[in-house]
C-alpha cells in the first residue's frame, strides 16, 4: 500500500500534534513540580500545607522565641500570624535583618513532629517592607478578629 500525498500530510500533522501535546504535558508537569506555595501558620496548623513537599511559610517572628543551640548553627524560632504558631528549625546563618517581631518567609518542609525545617530564611529589608504574602495574611487575620461596625443613628 502506497501513501498518497494527502495521507502523508495527515500522518505528519498527527505526529506534530502528538509531539506538541507531549511537550506541553512534560512542561506542565515540570512546572507543577517547581511551584512553591505560600502558607500562613493558621493554614499549616489546620493541615492545609503539604507534608511531603517544599513550601513557603510566612508570618511574624514571635518575640522571645529565638533559641540558638550553643556550638552549632542551629536556630529555632516561632512564626505566627497572630492566630496560630509554627515552630521553625533552621541550620545556617540567619539574615542580618532577621529580628524577633519582624516579618519573615522561610522555605522548607514540615517534619514528622510538625516542626517546619527551613532550608532558607528571608527577612524584610527595611522598616516599611513586609513580604506581600505575609502582609495579606496578617491583614485577613486582623479583619476576622475585628468586630463588625455598628450603624449609628
Amino acid at each position: 500500500m502506497t501513501m498518497t500525498p494527502r495521507r502523508r500530510r495527515m500522518v505528519l500533522v498527527g505526529l506534530i500534534l502528538l509531539g506538541v501535546g507531549g511537550a506541553a504535558a512534560f512542561a506542565l508537569t515540570a512546572f507543577q513540580d517547581n511551584l512553591l506555595y505560600y502558607y500562613p501558620p493558621a493554614d499549616v496548623a489546620a493541615g492545609k500545607a503539604p507534608v511531603d513537599r517544599v513550601f513557603r511559610l510566612g508570618g511574624m517572628v514571635e518575640e522571645g522565641s529565638l533559641k540558638r543551640e550553643s556550638g552549632s548553627m542551629e536556630a529555632r524560632f516561632v512564626v505566627t500570624d497572630f492566630q496560630k504558631d509554627v515552630t521553625v528549625s533552621y541550620s545556617g546563618v540567619l539574615p542580618d535583618l532577621f529580628r524577633e517581631g519582624q516579618g519573615v518567609i522561610a522555605r522548607g518542609k514540615l517534619n514528622a513532629d510538625g516542626v517546619f525545617v527551613a532550608h532558607e530564611v528571608l527577612a524584610k529589608h527595611d522598616e516599611n517592607y513586609m513580604p506581600p504574602e505575609v502582609a495579606e495574611s496578617l491583614r485577613k487575620q486582623h479583619q476576622q478578629k475585628a468586630p463588625a461596625p455598628t450603624p449609628s443613628t
